[in-house]
């Protein structure tokens, strides 16, 4: 299991929906900023995309536990739960001030872009995540 990787995310007013709370589809950009951040440190996108590879989702699940507010400071962290032969699973929580306000699993596969087949998880990858 790798250590999780963090960075504050920023509320924006576009990001409030009519109740004053942020819009659950902003976690989906979230976690889309979180992973090519978590990637950037050993496979960034624009050398995956160099080698013909890209990442690709199958699903997204997430539980929302808390409300968010504009005012609110929020921490996302991410990091890789697992990682088959061709398969990738992470793990996400959107934290305020320590508290857990929703947390997400993605999984998904590398693809060859140039014939649309998956490909075995990147070997920078697999050096920094991989058991």
């Amino acid at each position: 299991m790798s250590e999780f990787y963090e960075m504050p995310l920023r509320i924006q007013t576009y990001d409030i929906d009519f109740a004053g709370i942020v819009s659950n589809i902003v976690f989906i950009r979230w976690l889309e900023d979180l992973r090519l951040a978590l990637m950037a440190q050993s496979y960034p996108l624009l050398q995956a995309l160099a080698d013909d590879v890209a990442p690709i989702l199958i699903s997204t699940r997430i539980a929302y536990r808390r409300p968010v507010t504009i005012a609110d400071k929020m921490l996302g962290r991410i990091r890789v739960a697992g990682l088959g032969r061709v398969r990738w699973r992470l793990a996400a929580e959107f934290t305020v001030d320590g508290a857990i306000h929703a947390d997400a699993e993605q999984e998904g596969v590398f693809m060859r872009l140039s014939t649309r087949r998956p490909v075995a998880i990147p070997e920078p990858i697999r050096r920094r995540h991989g058991r």
